[in-house]
């Protein structure tokens, strides 16, 4: 046997980082006694494995402090999507060992270029823990979607029922599981979440949108003050939390008031989902989020 066929190559050594993170993603899933295919809250999954996470005015992704106990720190200047992304990474640090850390800016097209294996690895994990590949096939086969022809609404919904960002699914999709083909990639990648959310209200708007369709299955839905929901026609609310906008071809659309956890369901149905809303970039630990007046420790 020669020295070129002992070493390993860089692809083989991707998938095994890659495999290592959806390893890792399962145990930390079974740790918290939760299942290996729904949407989970990554705030709730670190406070489960004992790891505290705050939100701070910091430019950059996050951070991790090792010690003297476990705590992570989120970007409250980043999208709600990408902090729950940004979290799960750095919890991923924490369980692999990796000792602090602290993660710049980056956009998406650099989190596929050369990185360390330490950041692929939490990279891995950050994927697999929200968008479990069972997860998601069961999201597809609810709304009778076959994710290579699925439009890019049709994702944005499955994105938003994981709680991670239309780019990071489809990402996620394409180079973490194989299940789109390099031109379903290239077609979602030209169309951004700007352009769905015009798509889907039929008109430009700035605030983020969270759409919620019948075969939502999260058991929670965040949100912070000012975000527009989009939610299945029929749904109640508590209009002091979520007050109504319009009705749209999709449902209903609801502006997010004041800070505060509120059920909302689809009476004769078992649709129901708990919609909490936080201050907008809330700046404080995670668990008081919800709260209108917050206490740190």
């Amino acid at each position: 046997m020669n020295a070129r066929s002992m070493t390993t190559s860089p692809a083989a050594a991707q998938k095994s980082l890659v495999m290592k993170g959806m390893q890792m993603s399962m145990s930390a899933r079974t740790k918290a006694r939760l299942d290996l295919k729904s949407p989970t809250c990554i705030y709730s999954l670190c406070e489960a494995l004992g790891v505290v996470v705050r939100f701070n005015d910091i430019n950059m992704e996050g951070m991790y402090d090792q010690k003297p106990k476990p705590r992570i720190h989120v970007s409250a200047l980043r999208p709600l999507a990408r902090r729950n992304f940004t979290c799960a990474h750095e919890l991923g640090h924490h369980l692999f060992g990796h000792g602090s850390t602290i993660d710049e800016l980056q956009d998406e097209q650099s989190k596929h270029s050369n990185r360390p294996p330490n950041e692929v690895l939490a990279d891995a994990f950050a994927s697999f823990v929200l968008m479990p590949t069972l997860g998601l096939r069961e999201a597809f086969t609810r709304r009778g979607l076959d994710p290579n022809t699925a439009s890019a609404s049709d994702i944005y919904a499955v994105a938003c029922n994981f709680g991670v960002g239309q780019a990071t699914l489809v990402n996620h999709m394409a180079y973490g599981i194989d299940m789109i083909t390099p031109v379903q990639r290239a077609t979602l990648g030209r169309i951004t979440p700007k352009m769905i959310r015009t798509e889907l209200l039929g008109e430009t708007v700035s605030e983020p949108l969270t759409v919620a369709d019948q075969y939502w299955n999260s058991p929670t839905l965040d949100a912070e003050e000012g975000a527009l929901l989009l939610l299945p026609t029929g749904v109640v609310v508590d209009t002091g939390i979520l007050m109504p906008e319009r009705d749209l071809a999709k449902g209903r659309l609801f502006r997010t008031l004041k800070p505060g956890i509120t059920r909302v369901v689809i009476p004769g149905t078992p649709w129901a989902t708990y919609v909490r809303v936080a201050r907008r970039q809330y700046i404080g630990l995670a668990r008081y989020r919800h709260l209108e007046d917050s206490t740190d420790e």
